[in-house]
């Protein structure tokens, strides 16, 4: 008995269509249950479509450096800009520099913008200064004891202002302040101090400066006692155009505290990275620096020399962008990393975060001009686009209605399925990882109908050949799906590669063309084998398609089919039996 032969069983959507068309049916409800449930129901719109906000920075000359103005570090600096605001989740920015000494950067409406602005133009120079001196952050009247840069004054606080660390656990206290602070291996944090007052309310200071000081020094201590840092006025003058090898004055971030501090001694190139996490045992954001191998030596040495001090010079302020972070005390020789924590949000950790990751600006700037940027091209920019797709869409069902007649219906479902997977992951992705639909991004999802529709052609047209092969429609479908399985791929690959490539090797709008251009296709793919195939299957056992109505799009008689193919079955010759 001879064996049946071995032929291939349908698979996936072919044997059973129901199967893959219940798990899109799925996938849709799915995303747009989603896009509702997260109150997301309009893709994020980029600046060109919205409008938004436009930061003109100007670069500011810095002492002993003239020529650190040039276009190698307007170059970096827009660089790190792109990063710090991409970081925010912002992926439609725009940064771009204007003229000699300009950066432009616009922000699309929906991003928080004061917190852009926050990020964008910060300098970032961080440095891990010794502390001098530390006094309330009010002015000190003219007639109190001025605070000597020795260190001599040292205002006393109650225990319950400090947190105290010894070796890998820190328990904080109850009173814990606003102020962040360094708590890693044995560092011990004076939060804010609440000096002892007099009936005056002057500050008491254990000794008088000295009276031969030099003139440098004398300034130095009149700057100190004139400075409020109470107002957001006094602190931003603290410090100013202090090099990293002076002896300056400085700020709580806070503005509850001021200080003299020493030439710094780590830089934040020294930081190889930061990053925000939350303390588990604590239940407190902090955030988690690692040093480099030269940053690590140099932090060893000189918590090794404050270990051996009293306070307060045996604090070690973390001066970002000359205003004291953290000010924590070092009981013993640290290396290696550090964490700062104290009474951070999730956000505000994140923003250090992100500011001590991407380093520091080559330059500094200032905020020249800050305007909130109508759109321009907005309305009717977005009316023309959708316009222009419109009339694309239109021409393509007119031409598919003409020429393919009842597939046009199988083609029209495809595209309106494709249309909702790529509307709902739009919507979504706007909040997810910051998506802005751009005029670039519209034109990417008008090429795209193009781009599914060639798909359905590609299927129908080897349907078709197969039907005038004299084939019925049922095998024709099964037949017809593996040479246009085929050539769809290859075609979506290339198209995929050809966006992944120009998202890649471009920046600005352009990507967002890419990016749709991608997105488009891959659902492409999704929706030809999960919805058309299937679809396609279900209607070829239909009496419509099935009998090649001449509606149908199918007609053996208009397409010059062949004469069925029949299969008969082979007669043997009769032979003569052999005689035994």
């Amino acid at each position: 008995m001879a064996a049946p032969k071995k032929g291939r069983g349908p698979s996936g959507g072919q044997g059973r269509p129901g199967r893959a068309l219940a798990l899109i049916l799925i996938a849709m409800v799915a995303l747009t249950g989603g896009m509702f449930l997260s109150g997301h129901t309009t893709p994020r719109l980029g600046i060109d479509l919205a409008g938004g906000t436009s930061i003109t920075l100007k670069a500011k000359s810095q002492p002993g450096k003239p020529d650190a103005i040039n276009p190698t570090n307007m170059d970096t600096a827009v660089s790190i800009i792109e990063r710090r605001v991409n970081g925010l989740g912002v992926s439609e920015a725009e940064v771009q520099t204007q003229g000699r000494d300009n950066i432009i950067v616009n922000i699309p409406k929906g991003t928080n913008s004061k917190q852009a602005r926050e990020q964008v133009g910060t300098t970032a120079q961080l440095y891990f200064r010794p502390v001098l001196t530390v006094t309330a952050g009010q002015a000190t009247p003219t007639d109190a004891a001025s605070p000597s840069a020795s260190g001599s004054a040292k205002p006393s606080a109650s225990p319950s202002d400090k947190e105290t660390a010894s070796g890998s656990k820190a328990t904080p206290s109850a009173g814990a302040t606003t102020q962040g602070r360094a708590v890693t291996g044995a560092l011990t944090k004076d939060t804010s101090p609440s000096p002892s007052a007099s009936a005056s309310g002057t500050p008491k200071a254990s000794a008088s400066p000295s009276a031969s000081v030099d003139p440098a020094t004398a300034e130095l201590q009149k700057r100190f006692a004139a400075l409020d840092c109470s107002t957001k006025a006094g602190r931003a003058k603290a410090g100013t155009n202090a090099k990293p090898t002076d002896t300056t004055i400085a700020c709580s971030s806070e503005g509850d505290a001021k200080y003299v501090l020493g030439p710094a001694e780590v830089s934040g190139t020294d930081v190889d990275s930061a990053k925000a996490t939350i303390d588990q045992q604590r239940g407190m954001w902090i955030v988690q620096m690692d040093f480099t191998d030269k940053g690590s030596k140099k932090f060893q040495q000189i918590t090794s020399k404050l270990s051996q001090q009293q306070s307060p010079m045996n604090q070690f302020a973390i001066a970002l962008d000359g205003e004291v972070v953290s000010a924590p005390q070092v009981n013993e020789t640290l290396s290696g990393s550090a964490e700062i924590s104290g009474s951070f949000t999730q956000q505000s950790a994140q923003d250090l975060a992100n500011v001590l990751s991407y380093g520091a600006l080559p330059l500094s700037f200032d905020e020249d001009t800050v305007t909130t940027v109508t759109a321009a091209l907005g309305g009717e920019q977005l009316q023309a686009g959708l316009i222009a797709g419109a009339i694309g869409l239109a021409l393509v069902v007119i031409y598919l209605v003409a020429y393919y007649r009842g597939l046009a219906f199988i083609a029209l479902l495809s595209l309106l399925v494709s249309g909702v997977l790529t509307y709902t992951l739009m919507s979504l992705l706007g909040p997810a990882i910051g998506f802005a639909l751009n005029l670039p991004a519209v034109c990417g999802a008008i090429v795209a109908i193009g781009i599914t529709a060639d798909s359905f052609i590609v299927y129908f047209e080897r349907i078709r050949d197969e039907i005038r092969d004299g084939r019925t429609l049922r095998p024709a479908v099964e037949r017809a799906w593996p040479r246009a399985r085929r050539t769809i791929l290859v075609s979506d690959f290339v198209s995929f590669l050809a966006a992944a490539v120009l998202f890649i090797v471009t920046v600005g709008k352009v990507q967002g063309f890419a990016f749709t251009l991608g997105l488009t296709t891959l659902l492409d793919v999704v929706v030809v084998f999960l919805f058309t195939k299937p679809v396609m299957t279900l209607m070829a056992r239909t009496k419509f398609f099935s009998g090649g109505h001449p509606w149908s799009g199918l007609d053996p008689k208009r397409l010059g089919a062949k004469p069925p193919l029949r299969r008969t079955r082979r007669v043997n010759a009769p032979t003569d039996p052999k005689e035994a």
